[in-house]
């Protein structure tokens, strides 16, 4: 059975004042509990939930904790990405050291945090901000990240995505934006979501035509579609207004999604495929975040961990007037 991610919503806490620290610890804490985590990966969650709220409010000038639960074989991992968009860190190195302290607080600095996860990343750019990624509780996950965010003041998300994976190194990836926001648009979004799962290792072509029909009677969505194999080429097939890129150490190439709301009129859908080479990733994102970017404009960002490039985009792409999703995939 392929392992299946990105059906758990993911959780925003804003970091603007002392008080936002506590509540995400908590918060962290709570979900922890509710996947079933153990006392002693809470009690690290905690930590590192605390230090890294601390760190965002008192040297980024505020930003955000996002928070998700990652399913596993055996169990659940708990994933905590800090985004700031501060002055970013001069001395990344002491700032890492293990006894270093930004303050009175329960950890040791970065390094506890460092030290207390079981996955670790961290990039910091001079102004441009620090992006740290700590994932904790059931070992090492795949090698991807994924921020989806609903619009500021919406509780449900009208984006989705899914991934699924199977030991056989075969991957499909689905980014579906329901029309508008809200409910209603959370509705189509997870009615292309679950006929993507029914059957995830399909054609990027089936998977849009079944998207299509699971659409209809709600207000429609634009959706794109990418699987993968050892040794294949990369195959994909979108309609509508999800972006799609491949990025190389050699450079960027965009993937080609037709014109269109899947749920309404489907033309005929053109399948492409991508010659894949080593270390490529498969980036794609819903209209919430801007097309212009480029990898390259920031200096080693394609080296860091699928998560942190994702939140990265997210933070300096973001349009903030719609749902936002990125996925960033190493394939």
């Amino acid at each position: 059975m392929p392992q299946l991610y990105g059906k758990v919503m993911q959780r925003r806490h804003a970091i603007g004042e002392s008080s936002a620290i506590g509540a995400v610890r908590r918060g962290a804490q709570r979900l922890a509990t509710e996947v079933g985590l153990c006392e002693a990966s809470t009690g690290r969650i905690g930590i590192v939930a605390t230090e890294l709220a601390t760190n965002v409010l008192r040297h980024g000038g505020g930003g955000e904790l996002l928070v998700q639960a990652i399913p596993g074989a055996a169990t659940v991992t708990l994933e905590i990405i800090a985004i700031d968009r501060g002055p970013g860190m001069s001395n990344l190195h002491e700032c890492l050291r293990d006894g270093y302290s930004s303050g009175p607080t329960p950890g040791t600095g970065l390094g506890a945090v460092r030290r207390l996860s079981d996955e670790f990343d961290i990039a910091s750019f001079p102004d441009k901000g620090t992006v740290v990624m700590s994932r904790i509780g059931g070992g090492p996950t795949g090698r991807f990240g994924a921020i989806c965010i609903p619009l500021e003041g919406e509780t449900e998300c009208g984006d989705a995505w899914r991934l699924a994976c199977d030991e056989n190194k075969q991957g499909a990836l689905i980014v579906i934006d329901g029309l508008g926001h809200g409910p209603s648009a959370a509705q189509a979004a997870q009615a292309a979501a679950s006929a993507f799962a029914s059957n995830p290792f399909d054609t990027p072509v089936a998977q849009i035509e079944r998207a299509h029909q699971a659409l209809s009677g709600t207000r429609g969505a634009a959706v794109a579609c990418a699987a993968w194999a050892t040794g294949e080429s990369l195959r994909y097939a979108g309609v509508g207004n999800i972006a799609g890129r491949l990025a190389g150490p050699d450079g960027n190439r965009g993937l080609v999604s037709h014109n269109g709301t899947l749920g309404f009129q489907l033309h005929r859908v053109q399948q492409f495929e991508y010659p894949l080479t080593a270390r490529d990733l498969v980036i794609m994102h819903s209209d919430g975040l801007s097309a212009r970017w480029e990898l390259a404009e920031q200096f080693g960002l394609q080296n860091h961990h699928p998560a942190v490039i994702a939140a990265t985009l997210y933070r300096d792409h973001g349009r903030a007037r719609d749902d936002a999703t990125v996925v960033v995939v190493s394939v």
